[in-house]
């Protein structure tokens, strides 16, 4: 498995050109490079080219662009937009090397019957599909556990991709957003490994269903998520790609950047390591 750090992690005290200093020195494989924030930032004083030279000169690579947010149910002005983004988004990640974009579900006070909603995603992502194949790149729909989020189970997610049932199109499959609405495991037990894409870990605080966010996560390990029995399924199902930490904690935001990636690093691979080998991979980290 290998090791990938979503700049969620450090959004406050860092910026891409740090985040990828301090990810490549701590050995990480691959970075989920945040587009609403951090690349515009970077981009500032920088260009595509430069980041793309970057990553062709060092170790680590990136994993995929985050995010495309609010896909489904859109107005027709709204949609237009979207696909423009999504566009340019494509011509990022085929220069720079990206596998994947994340793309998340909209998120709206708005009551939408499921059949609504599961019929506008369908439809939006097989559109997103034919535009992205000519660049080789992944779409990664990520669901949300908030009950506001019209996509918030695993099951209503993979249901989704099933209906789609494109081969470039998958699941990110985040451990707080499976935990936060009360996603079953035995959907995941019964899901085709090869429809997760990206595989998210973090921890919580243990608050009821339905009321947790994003601030709530922790450390993994050190929050209630039974990070033990999700990531045991997936080694058991087959499940040999990437693990990308994503935190959104305050208090982290008030630490020092590189204390948060080694530390994001090392209570990964802490709770993952029962599964899978990155001590073997990733030995040099720690030293340097």
């Amino acid at each position: 498995m290998k090791l990938c750090f979503n700049e969620a992690t450090t959004l406050e005290n860092s910026n891409l050109l740090k985040d990828l200093e301090y990810c490549n020195k701590h050995g990480y494989d691959y970075i989920e490079i945040r587009t609403m924030d951090k690349l515009p930032e970077y981009l500032d004083n920088n260009s595509i080219d430069d980041l793309a030279a970057y990553f062709n000169a060092n170790h680590i690579k990136p994993l995929a662009l985050n995010a495309l947010v609010f896909f489904n149910n859109r107005s027709g002005e709204e949609y237009k937009e979207i696909l423009s983004e999504f566009k340019n988004m494509l011509e990022t990640a085929q220069k720079i090397g990206a596998k994947y974009i994340v793309a998340v579900p909209l998120v709206t006070e708005q009551k939408i019957l499921k059949t609504d909603i599961k019929e506008s995603c369908v439809q939006v992502l097989n559109e997103l599909s034919e535009l992205a194949e000519p660049y080789g790149v992944k779409i990664a729909v990520e669901f949300v556990g908030h009950p506001q989020c019209t996509v918030n189970t695993f099951g209503q997610a993979y249901d989704i991709v099933q209906a789609v049932n494109r081969e470039n199109v998958g699941l990110v499959f985040d451990c707080f957003h499976f935990h936060a609405m009360g996603s079953e495991l035995k959907d995941l037990e019964e899901a085709d490994i090869s429809k997760i894409f990206i595989v998210h870990i973090d921890d919580t605080e243990d608050f009821p269903i339905g009321f947790l966010t994003d601030e709530d996560r922790v450390w993994p390990g050190l929050g209630v998520i039974d990070l033990d029995s999700l990531f045991s399924i997936l080694k058991e199902k087959g499940y040999e790609g990437t693990v990308s930490v994503e935190l959104f904690r305050p208090e982290y935001y008030q630490l020092d950047a590189e204390e948060v990636i080694k530390t994001a690093k090392d209570t990964t691979i802490e709770v993952v390591s029962k599964y899978y080998d990155f001590k073997k991979k990733n030995s040099r980290v720690s030293s340097q």
